[in-house]
């Protein structure tokens, strides 16, 4: 398991690499400039910015210059936030955006399993449709629908909770973000809960565990269960992926003060060094998340980290 665990870590650093190196290249070569939006600026003031900023330079030496910077946790200036650092700004914003995605993939997880394990145990009963069914609305409806259709229910009809906005210390304000995030997240644990349970309950060794006379809430929770749970663990990477992706539309819609608006305003105005500063976080932030999640799958299965 150490030697595993070794392996995974070993892969962080060469693939962590290639995600800024892609980004780097993608948002240089993208057409338009940081500037390019300011029309009153002369040719020549413009070309004194570039030069403050490093851009006059050829393209491998400012990758070379900022690979440094990057590797003593420098990011750089923001081109548009001109008296902020892209490392403030991060760290004034992903609070928040890891308060949202935490809070959002553990509801998932509360909700996502029991109603997965429960549509299992009534197979093929009204129980077992409605959770399923709900279960496909769930995945197929895009976050900006079921998001401001929330939002009307809840904050403008019911006036229950505040539809937008942010207020430090008010858990009212993340109930609304969170839900939206975690429906497909919940929808798509509770299926895969379901079908997972459904095939374990079949395999030999449940048989041989009720014909010993087990009780079935035994079998259920002490030998079915933990099987069963495989996929899902093996899903919480991608689905922390999705948490982190999925919350730059999330924090846009409901106007939190997190980091997916500095990677949307970035990419907008053009500003390098805040989309490469947001893209660097989301992609090591996915990675550790995957890297767990393969970790937790190989203590649950040890034939993983013997196998890999």
């Amino acid at each position: 398991m150490l030697a595993y665990a070794a392996r995974r870590l070993a892969a962080l650093p060469p693939t962590l690499l290639i995600i800024v190196t892609l980004a780097f290249v993608v948002v240089r070569v993208a057409p338009g400039g940081p500037f390019d939006a300011e029309q009153s600026l002369t040719p020549q003031v413009k070309a004194n910015l570039e030069r403050a900023y490093g851009l006059d330079q050829p393209l491998a030496l400012q990758y070379v210059r900022y690979l440094r910077a990057l590797a003593h946790g420098d990011f750089g200036p923001s081109l548009k936030y001109r008296d902020l650092s892209v490392r403030a700004l991060i760290a004034q914003g992903l609070p928040v955006s890891l308060l949202l995605g935490g809070a959002a993939l553990l509801f998932a997880l509360a909700v996502g399993v029991p109603l997965g394990i429960w549509a299992a145990l009534r197979r093929g009963s009204a129980v077992d449709h409605g959770i399923m069914g709900a279960a496909v609305l769930g995945v197929v409806l895009p976050s900006f629908v079921t998001g401001p259709l929330l939002a009307l229910i809840f904050g403008l009809w019911l006036r229950w909770l505040p539809v937008a906005g942010w207020q430090h210390g008010n858990p009212y304000y993340l109930v609304l973000p969170v839900v939206t995030l975690a429906v497909p997240l919940l929808a798509y644990i509770a299926r895969l809960i379901r079908s997972s349970l459904l095939e374990v309950l079949q395999s030999d060794f449940i048989r041989a565990a009720r014909a010993r006379g087990l009780g079935s809430a035994r079998v259920i929770w002490r030998h079915a269960l933990p099987p069963a749970l495989l996929p899902v663990v093996s899903y919480l990477g991608p689905a922390a992926a999705f948490v982190v992706t999925g919350s730059l539309v999330i924090e846009t819609v409901f106007g939190l003060p997190g980091t997916g608006r500095y990677l949307v305003e970035g990419a907008i105005d053009r500003d390098y060094t805040l989309v490469m500063g947001m893209v660097v976080v989301y992609g090591l932030i996915t990675l550790l998340c995957n890297l767990v999640a393969d970790l937790v799958y190989g203590w649950l299965d040890p034939r993983i980290g013997h196998a890999s």
